[in-house]
């Protein structure tokens, strides 16, 4: 039996001091240690074996976090764990006191094909893995195709007009992990945003929807439906890569920054369609009669197909599991909500008669957290505004 963690964190514009990453937006070198001060104790607390990291804009910064990190989980395990010397050294408690520390473990970093100059910089992905990875990370962004996204008329089948995607917003980072006997695949991402995608005309300085003085409100709901479209897209570009990967047999974990919650559209792509308790109810799609309906047979076949490629919710596993009603990872505006998942195939679903091991806690880190449109609120620049999360997971 192997239990491991495996933990989401989007980290919140990580960069090195006196670097503009978006416009006038940068870390003066007192700003900048106390950012590398918080995320190492963050890391520290979670001691995830594997992390999967967002808004990462340089490898470095990364790497001196993780380095920090250790050094402090260094000290911590001299101050709390007994020596060889002590007879109980070896007892449960202090096992869950002792820091794993990253200094043996292997660091994935995919930088965005879309990053720009100063202040005008795009974030990327890391993944980083106590257990190394099976294969070389595959970076996914630039489409060897164009996704062509038809449309049709209501009421028909031809066409009208079609959405296409060539590059994706951030990078997917898909790194296969050994762990326990089993490889399993882990894709890290982060989805377009719900702020809204505005067109700068030709030789315009700026989009006339920023310019919020002559606030445009129908301009910028189609800013709005703009990044619903891309998010959606990156979604099923997404599922794409799981469903292949489900396909040849390969376990699945999804976890990042969706920028939507578990119940939105570009979430449920992700995850697949859940069955319906019953399909012979349904007629069938070549009906010819009233009572022309799936057979018990198909039934089975049908539910087995879409429950096959459908990704669970490891929140929704612990809130079913626990009775818990709340968690979330970002808080603005009023609006608590979690819209930072990891999802997993249903070889971690002990409800699955196969299944190779199941969820046995989830863990939400989000004190950290306060609502922005309060008077009252810290100043949050350093930390993160997203609260991270954690699956404990047993394998068999």
């Amino acid at each position: 039996m192997t239990r491991f963690t495996i933990a989401s964190f989007n980290v919140k514009n990580l960069i090195g001091a006196d670097k503009e990453y978006y416009t006038f937006q940068k870390y003066t070198p007192e700003e900048y240690a106390w950012k590398q001060d918080w995320m190492a104790d963050q890391l520290l607390t979670m001691d995830a074996d594997i992390v999967g990291f967002q808004e990462i804009f340089e490898e470095e910064a990364l790497r001196d976090v993780i380095a920090e990190t250790d050094l402090r989980g260094a000290q911590a395990n001299e101050a709390n764990l007994p020596d060889a010397s002590k007879r109980y050294h070896k007892k449960a408690i202090f096992r869950k006191l002792a820091f794993g520390g990253y200094k043996d473990a292997a660091l994935a970093f995919a930088a965005n094909a879309s990053d720009g100059g100063p202040g005008e910089r795009r974030p990327g992905l890391a993944v980083l893995s106590r257990f190394g990875f099976a294969e070389k990370p595959e970076i996914i962004q630039e489409l060897p195709e164009p996704l062509r996204i038809p449309m049709s008329v209501l009421g028909g089948d031809e066409g009208a007009g079609h959405y296409t995607l060539t590059r994706i917003s951030r990078p997917i980072l898909k790194v296969r992990v050994p762990v326990g006997g089993k490889v399993i695949t882990v894709f890290n991402c982060h989805l377009k945003s719900k702020l809204g995608e505005f067109v700068r005309p030709e030789g315009a300085e700026f989009a006339p929807e920023a310019v919020l003085t002559a606030y445009d409100p129908v301009g910028r709901a189609m800013g709005a439906l703009r990044s619903a479209l891309r998010r959606m897209a990156e979604a099923w570009v997404l599922r794409r890569e799981i469903v292949a990967e489900l396909d040849k047999g390969h376990p699945v974990m999804v976890l990042g920054d969706f920028n939507d919650g578990e119940h939105a559209v570009s979430s449920e792509i992700i995850s697949g369609e859940h069955p319906f308790k019953n399909y012979s109810w349904m007629l069938r799609h070549d009906a010819k009669a009233p009572n022309d309906r799936y057979s018990r047979e198909e039934n089975e076949q049908i539910t087995e197909a879409v429950d096959r490629v459908r990704l669970r919710s490891a929140e929704k596993m612990f809130v079913r599991k626990s009775l818990r009603d709340m968690v979330y990872t970002a808080a603005f505006g009023g609006v608590y909500e979690s819209i930072d998942q990891i999802y997993m195939s249903r070889h971690f679903d002990g409800a699955w008669g196969k299944s190779m091991g199941e969820m046995e806690y989830y863990s939400v880190f989000n004190d950290h957290l306060t609502d922005g449109s309060h008077p009252e609120a810290p100043y949050n620049k350093l930390a993160s505004d997203h609260g991270q999360i954690m699956a404990h997971i047993r394998l068999e």
